[in-house]
């Protein structure tokens, strides 16, 4: 009975997660990733946000507040794997219903995207970071969690803003560790490298001086991290692949506004002051007396 029972939880979790999976209708992004300029400064380790079209996108860029809602992380050649097209899978990602899964860059092409980088990476944690994720390919979720998934149906509960973020770690199972970035999330703990941890207080004594107060960090459990914090984390670059090219705003072509003839344009009668409107009338018929 039990597994007849989750099987149907199966099933339907499934169907629920293709649902979410569908493209959202009237979505237009603002720019297009240029998949070139990505490729020439993508390196191991990068942080690719994206900013999804479905309507499970909606819903994570509405409850964290953000413009990102999902992201995937660069390993570079490191599967040596390509798709039928001959194109390097370079990003592992997670996505509900696929699991942890190797995508090409141009999956993203017509999405916009970020690149958060962390800084003064070793590079044997590079390697462990490119390891572990993956090491983690072809994981599967479990779908079974119909009420995790049921609230990404509701793009915008009616709920403050500050409780908002907290719905996604409240009751969270399988299906929200899926959608966030709790996978990236690990890999970096692994490694003790910070995205944005707690950080606490205390005071260290000192028998030669006064007492000092100490900032201790304390890893945050990575299931409660979504894609913005990457881009709000002071421990990570952002990336601009124009900027990286080098940018120089003085070789740019402007259009020049085209001068107005004053020929073609309509003249426009001055309105007559109301009084003269009103006495001239009278002057004409009436003559001089």
């Amino acid at each position: 009975m039990t597994a007849a029972r989750d099987s149907l939880a199966d099933r339907l979790g499934t169907w629920l997660a293709r649902k979410l999976n569908a493209p959202s209708p009237g979505f237009r992004p603002y720019t297009h990733a240029n998949v070139a300029a990505l490729r020439s400064v993508l390196q191991p380790g990068d942080v690719l946000l994206v900013e999804g079209n479905t309507r499970v996108s909606g819903a994570i860029k509405y409850l964290t507040q953000s413009t990102w809602s999902h992201s995937a992380l660069y390993v570079g050649n490191a599967l040596g794997r390509v798709t039928p097209d001959g194109e390097l899978l370079c990003l592992i990602e997670v996505n509900l219903g696929d699991g942890c899964i190797a995508a090409p860059l141009s999956k993203y092409e017509f999405c916009n995207t970020r690149i958060c980088r962390p800084a003064n990476l070793t590079p044997q944690d590079r390697a462990r970071l490119v390891d572990f994720m993956t090491g983690k390919l072809g994981t599967k979720y479990d779908l079974k969690n119909i009420t995790d998934l049921l609230r990404y149906f509701l793009p915008t509960p009616p709920v403050p803003v500050r409780w908002r973020r907290r719905l996604l770690a409240f009751g969270s199972g399988d299906p929200t560790r899926a959608i966030c970035s709790s996978l990236i999330a690990e890999a970096f703990g692994r490694i003790r490298y910070p995205i944005l941890p707690i950080i606490t207080r205390a005071f260290r004594a000192d028998p030669h001086a006064r007492p000092q107060r100490s900032e201790i960090l304390h890893i945050r459990h990575h299931s409660l991290y979504a894609p913005r914090d990457f881009d709000l984390s002071p421990y990570f670059r952002i990336v601009k692949p124009t900027l990286e090219a080098g940018f120089d705003y003085r070789r740019l072509r402007w259009a020049e506004p085209v001068p107005a003839d004053p020929r073609a344009l309509p003249r426009l009668e001055a309105p007559a002051a109301r009084g003269a409107s009103e006495v001239a009338p009278a002057c004409e018929s009436g003559g001089n007396r």
